[in-house]
Parts: structure tokens; sequence; C-alpha cells
């Protein structure tokens, strides 16, 4: 991941593309879900505590869906299109459970362009080996040169 203190340029839309993509993997560790329980204050003990979440469906415990998701913001913020964006919309299905000590990998591929308004429609999706475990679209207001 970039470092906090890095600028980047965004990928202005007028040098995107259909089919452009960027990516981060992350590994998602105990220290990542506790802190993101403490600041989304969902401290649902599938997340937290193992005797629980261990009689649960999953097995064991899991990460927050959001914090999954959060990756795809990260991409969008700091990638594609990157500083200045602007979200709009996004949606988004959770395939799969991501359990402490998964690799994820979010990924975003412009789908659509429309110059006139500075909109880009993109797909977003995270993947855990080979495993889809969260897949969506996201509109945004990707930076211009103009």
């Amino acid at each position: 991941m970039l470092d906090a203190t890095t600028i980047t340029a965004p990928i202005f839309i007028e040098d995107m593309e259909v089919g452009l993509t960027r990516h981060l993997e992350k590994i998602i560790s105990d220290h990542d879900i506790s802190l993101f329980a403490e600041v989304s204050e969902d401290r649902n003990p599938v997340h937290l505590n193992d005797e629980y979440a261990e009689s649960t469906m999953f097995g064991g415990r899991i990460a927050h869906g959001m914090l999954t998701a959060a990756l795809i913001s990260a991409v969008i913020g700091e990638q594609l299109p990157g500083h200045g964006t602007v979200y709009l919309r996004q949606s988004m299905a959770f395939l799969a459970p991501v359990r402490p000590g998964d690799l994820v990998r979010a990924e975003v591929e412009v789908k659509s362009i429309d110059l006139r308004r500075s909109r880009v429609t993109l797909d977003t999706r995270c993947l855990v080996d080979e495993t889809r475990v969260l897949h969506g679209e996201a509109l945004v207001l990707a930076p211009s040169r103009g």
C-alpha cells in the first residue's frame, strides 16, 4: 500500500480507456479487524470472538465486509482515478468471507467513460486466491485536465 505521505498524480479522465485496471493487495490481520471494529463501532462477535464465531455458519472469525470494501476505496482514491476523485455511488455483493490472515486483492477496472460529465463507471472486485469475495460497481467523478 502507499505511504500516507506519498502524493500520487491522478489518472485524468482524458487518459483513461475501457479496460484500464489497478489493484492493491493486503493481508487482513487481527489488528486490522480490531481497528475497524473500533472505528466503525461494529463489534459483532463474529469478527472479534473466536468461541462465538466458531459456532456460526462461518466456523470461525471473519473480517467485516466493509473492511474488505474499504480496499476498493483505497484503489479508487489512490490509484484509479486517484487523488481528486469523488465517489458518487457504489454497489456491491459480498460473495464469500474474508478471514484473518487472508491476502485480499482489490481490483478496479474502467467499465465506461462519460467525458462530457467527467464520470467513470468502474467494475470493482476483491479476491482471496481465485475466490471472488466481493463484486460491485462504482460511479466516480474523475479528475480532468479541463
